[in-house]
């Protein structure tokens, strides 16, 4: 079947749904040359009654069964991260019990899982670096009991409340203290989301990852690694260079992703990434192929994402997520076009038609029938099918 899409001046245009691609088989040889993660979305409940502004409502067999999509392919999963809405429509309470069911979902299928330890469940003003440290304990202490791996992630109360430097330091040596196994540091930077503006206790990136990298070095026995979304390609270089030997650099670049994987004659980059989440099996299988040594190869593959992946985050870059849902809808992983917290909204249908073009330009999904038939219908509900 052929798909109108509409153009920027108001016409459409057909598109023929492309026949072949990525392979999407399961299965084949453990990922070895490098550790790559997926972030992955939650799959809202469309029946449940109720508001962007209420309780999340989750439907737990889908969600779930996204992740052992994702673990059949042999990537690993970052759980109750920014790709779930977290933050954004899922709240503690919802992320807590995300963590529970993933992380027993991970040990029954032998996955590997990494999951967000934050400071979420403060919702109103915080008062003082004693309240963040209790939020942060108890996430810690939660993630930890579930038998994931810590990703300790940055912290909208920290950046409100923290007064310089010294007190990201002190904050952090006492989590990482307390941690009973090495866990991942996560630097999101504001374009991701702009109440993290100034974290690690200034605005000044030169100042603030002197500070990072300092926590590092003060801890380099509990740090297993760092994820960087700065979406600054000469800085992650720089910064990875520095790291204390044995201290992994895992990429959050969205934009420069194939590049940083690949490395150089001085290092690479691991990936934590949210657009691995609609590029599952064809992420896998590059970095198979980078296993083998050629990185010519694996850079042909991964390297006609970008323009995708870039599409999807383009400012304003925090609302990329409701990219990733579409098209997780359009390959036929949920029945729905639903998001929590209301943000199936958050991106016009130009840009969501767009989304599916580049998608299935690279053979993304698994049916390019069903994909076109569920776009068109999408865009019929709008008026924008005649």
């Amino acid at each position: 079947m052929t798909v109108l899409l509409p153009g920027a001046d108001g016409t459409f245009r057909t598109h023929e749904p492309r026949r072949d691609g990525a392979v999407h088989a399961t299965g084949g040889a453990p990922l070895v040359s490098r550790t790559v993660l997926s972030a992955a979305h939650v799959v809202a409940d469309p029946y449940a009654d109720t508001t962007p502004d209420g309780p999340a409502a989750v439907d737990w067999d889908a969600t779930l069964a996204f992740r052992r999509h994702l673990w059949a392919h042999g990537l690993g999963v970052a759980e109750a991260m920014d790709t779930a809405q977290r933050g954004m429509g899922l709240d503690w309470a919802g992320a807590a019990e995300l963590i529970r069911r993933s992380a027993a979902e991970a040990r029954a299928v032998g996955g590997r899982i990494a999951c967000g330890a934050g400071t979420d469940q403060l919702t109103g003003p915080v008062a003082d670096l004693a309240t963040v440290r209790a939020a942060y304990e108890e996430q810690l202490a939660l993630v930890e009991q579930s038998g994931a791996q810590v990703v300790l992630m940055a912290s909208r109360a920290l950046a409100a409340v923290a007064r310089g430097p010294e007190e990201y330091l002190e904050l952090y040596g006492h989590l990482l203290r307390q941690a009973s196994e090495p866990v991942v540091l996560h630097w999101l930077g504001p374009m991701f989301d702009p109440a993290l503006e100034g974290y690690w206790g200034s605005r000044d990136l030169d100042a603030a990852t002197e500070t990072f990298l300092e926590v590092i070095a003060e801890h380099p026995d509990k740090v297993d690694g760092v994820k960087i979304s700065l979406l600054d390609v000469r800085r992650e270089v720089d910064l990875r260079r520095r790291l204390p030997r044995g201290v992994r650099c895992y990429t959050g670049d969205d934009f420069h992703y194939p590049e940083l994987i690949a490395g150089d004659d001085q290092g690479f980059s691991h990936a934590l990434l949210g657009i691995f989440d609609p590029l599952g099996p064809l992420a896998a299988h590059a970095v198979r192929v980078l296993d083998t040594g050629d990185t010519r190869a694996f850079r042909e593959l991964l390297d006609p994402t970008v323009e995708l992946s870039r599409h999807l985050f383009r400012a304003p870059t925090r609302f990329y997520k409701t990219g990733v849902v579409f098209l997780a809808w359009l390959a036929g992983h949920q029945s729905h076009f639903t998001m929590v917290g209301g943000l199936h909204s958050a991106r016009s249908l130009p840009h969501l038609a767009r989304a599916y073009e580049l998608a299935d330009g690279l053979g993304l999904f698994p049916d390019p029938g069903l994909a076109a038939s569920r776009l068109t219908s999408l865009l019929a509900v709008y008026g924008g099918v005649r």
